[in-house]
């Protein structure tokens, strides 16, 4: 018997990274997976390899999220566990390496005990389009995703949500307002909702990964000494720890757990 078993998940961003690896470890657990991403190709890859139906597109675009929901529902019947892990980071890869070795210079100029001349600087930097966005993908995406995925969830009076957050979004991180921003209102939102829904049986949690080795973490290689120094386990994690936490949240295990975030982190914030 598989902790998921029989049980309709529909991931966002699964084409990669900790959406893949949340699809692979449902499918392994018994569920029947709807992987979402903006690509097409990689969405059909995973879905492939889960036995699942592939159904791409932009979680920014609410028409578009309507009309994903409808063609899983129409396959399925219903909805029980929806994952929202779609997301961006830096889109910028000229603002990335700024930021990198910014900080880099602000933290050997801390270290050798001032005066701090370096200065991230990055919301001055950051344009309109960067910001809305950031902000499009990740909080409006959640949001659109969880009014579609309520309207199958409330009818049959169970269901639950997982929403994607970040340490970012807890703790904050400097040079990174936009995406520690979006993450927040994620958190926010889930908490909202847990209260909201929790009178049809439906439960809405999310997860704060730390560091984890994704395409998305490539982007602060130059810094990675600095982060997992901040890290007591010393390391980054695996899409596999977010993932088996999404497996833990989706099943009857969490039957009694909403309006949570559980952070796999290894140490780096521990007031969650």
């Amino acid at each position: 018997m598989g902790r998921l078993d029989d049980k309709v998940a529909l991931i966002t961003g699964a084409g990669a990274g900790l959406g893949a690896a949340m699809a692979r470890r449902f499918h392994e657990e018994g569920a029947r997976v709807v992987v979402n991403d903006l690509d097409p190709g990689a969405a059909k890859s995973v879905a492939q390899e889960v036995g699942g139906r592939a159904i791409a597109c932009d979680v920014a675009d609410s028409a578009a999220v309507r009309a994903m929901f409808e063609e899983a529902f129409r396959e399925h019947g219903r909805l029980d566990v929806l994952v929202n892990n779609a997301g961006i980071g830096v889109q910028n890869e000229e603002a990335s390496e700024r930021f990198n070795q910014r900080s880099l210079a602000q933290a050997a100029e801390m270290q050798a005990g001032g005066p701090i001349r370096t200065h991230l600087d990055r919301t001055v930097e950051l344009s309109d389009e960067e910001w809305r966005r950031m902000l499009a993908v990740h909080l409006d995406g959640t949001f659109f995703c969880c009014r579609e995925g309520l309207k199958i969830m409330n009818p049959q009076l169970a269901g639950s949500i997982v929403n994607l957050g970040s340490i970012m979004g807890t703790a904050g991180g400097g040079g990174l307002p936009d995406y520690c921003a979006a993450k927040a209102g994620i958190l926010g939102l889930t908490r909202s909702l847990a209260r909201e829904v929790a009178s049809r049986g439906i439960r809405v949690n999310a997860i704060a990964p730390g560091w984890i080795e994704t395409a998305m973490t490539d982007a602060v290689s130059t810094v990675r000494p600095l982060l997992e120094a901040q890290t007591p386990l010393g390391r980054f994690g695996e899409p596999d720890d977010v993932a088996w936490a999404a497996v833990y949240l989706a099943s009857d295990e969490a039957k009694f757990v909403t309006g949570q975030v559980l952070s796999p982190n290894g140490g780096w914030h521990m007031s969650q």
